[in-house]
């Protein structure tokens, strides 16, 4: 009897649990396959919102201006935000470029962002990047001037700096003798020890070359052993003490030389007069020398060139001209050819280059021009905040640190903000400044005022 009880009020608690159980299990059941559904939802839409190789970076920056490269596929369109402010609304479907803005201030921080439109739904994809400008380099340079001869028409028309303690300018220097009396034979450079100036005679005697100290026009130095110099006819390797002519370059010449630029002893170029444009590779074909073709008769003043960061390649600019009849001409080289570009709208003489791979490229001669890039189809005359005159050559260390110099004695510099004219705390020449080398926190400046030769050294 009791074993029955006990079965008889078993069988409704089994019951019970039973039911529990298979609620439990529905609820279980369900949660699983909702869970899996919106997980595999999620997952489907995830590609959407994360466009294949979307970059979207800072790529440069100077005192005013920021250089931000986008790109992004197969998108219905993006917008660039500086802050708040919409800078750029693009409709295309495929973005590969870099985007220019302007106006900023220097050493101050910029946040963007770009807002990438799907074509597969309406939600939009962001980025930001943040960067900061460059700061401006300083004015403040302190300044000592030197002036050399005694008669006749001295003049430096070149210089480099090795170093501080290092410093060559070339020319004619023309000095009394021992006796007083006009001395016929001119020195021909100058060499700064740290402390002083030093009066050189460079012998430049040579099978092509019967003058012992001809004026010398150009320098380039890579070392203190290391230093090109031309007497306008010819190339000679000095060494610091010694001159070894390189006469091959004779037989492709038609004109004298006026300006070299290098990267090495063995890749080296030479421009002047008549058109002429060579170039120097070390290699045994025509001892190392090949003309390049320039296809003007236009006198060759400069040549500059840099390395490209961003694809690792070279640019070369060289600049000719000619006063009557009137002609201007700028001229690319790659490697041993040369390809005039674009002067317009320029109408007056082309004496000095200088520039910053893809960021400004500068030419001066009656003023200043400037553009951003070699593709631009003209050139800019802005003008300055400050009186200047005829402008000879164009040098610097960065697009927030370089100068221009020119006649009367003007030197010029720019900060990456603004210019600055140096004339009135100078002082003006009855001459011209025709060269100029910046090398860190300082600036060897050379030319002449009147019959004198002069150079003016400026440290910051």
């Amino acid at each position: 009897m009791q074993k029955y009880h006990l079965s008889k009020f078993n069988f409704p608690i089994l019951s019970l649990k039973k039911k529990v159980f298979i609620v439990m299990l529905k609820i279980i059941t369900t949660f699983i396959f909702l869970t899996g559904l919106f997980f595999f939802s999620c997952n489907t839409t995830e590609p959407d919102n994360k466009p294949a190789d979307f970059e979207f970076a800072a790529e440069d920056a100077s005192c005013t201006e920021a250089w931000i490269t986008l790109k992004v596929n197969n998108i219905a369109g993006a917008k660039v935000y500086r802050g708040d402010s919409l800078l750029f609304n693009l409709t295309l479907q495929n973005i590969d470029t870099t985007l220019y803005d302007e106006g900023l201030l220097p050493n101050h921080v910029y946040k963007y962002h770009t807002s990438i439109q799907l074509y597969s739904n309406s939600n939009a994809v962001t980025k930001e990047l943040t960067l900061q400008t460059m700061d401006t380099t300083s004015h403040n340079f302190t300044w000592q001037t030197f002036t050399f001869g005694q008669h006749s028409s001295s003049v430096l028309y070149d210089v480099a700096i090795i170093n501080e303690n290092n410093i060559w300018a070339v020319g004619e220097i023309y000095m009394n003798d021992s006796l007083g009396n006009p001395d016929p034979h001119a020195y021909n450079a100058v060499h700064w020890d740290g402390i002083k100036w030093d009066l050189i005679r460079i012998n430049t005697q040579s099978d092509c070359n019967p003058v012992t100290y001809a004026p010398l026009r150009a320098i380039w130095a890579f070392s203190d052993s290391n230093i090109i110099i031309t007497s306008g006819g010819s190339i000679g390797w000095f060494n610091g003490k010694t001159n070894k002519a390189d006469c091959n370059i004779r037989p492709m010449l038609t004109g004298s030389i006026n300006k070299i630029w290098g990267t090495s002893s063995s890749d080296l170029y030479v421009v002047g007069n008549g058109g002429n444009i060579a170039h120097y590779d070390g290699s045994p074909l025509a001892n190392g020398w090949t003309k390049i073709e320039s296809g003007t008769e236009l006198d060759f003043l400069d040549i500059y060139g840099a390395t490209d960061s961003k694809t690792n390649e070279q640019q070369i600019l060289a600049v000719c001209t000619r006063n009557y009849p009137l002609g201007k001409a700028i001229f690319q080289l790659e490697g041993n050819i040369a390809t005039q570009i674009t002067s317009t709208p320029i109408q007056w003489e082309l004496f000095s280059c200088w520039f910053v791979p893809n960021r400004h490229y500068y030419v001066i001669g009656s003023g200043i021009y400037e553009k951003s890039s070699l593709s631009d189809s003209v050139w800019r005359n802005e003008a300055l905040d400050i009186t200047h005159y005829g402008t000879s050559r164009i040098r610097g260390n960065a697009i927030n640190d370089f100068f221009v110099v020119g006649a009367y004695g003007e030197i010029l510099h720019y900060n990456g903000f603004n210019w600055k004219s140096f004339l009135p705390e100078l002082g003006s020449l009855n001459g011209s400044y025709g060269s100029v080398d910046i090398k860190g926190n300082l600036v060897v400046i050379t030319g002449f005022d009147a019959v004198t030769a002069k150079i003016t050294i400026g440290i910051r």
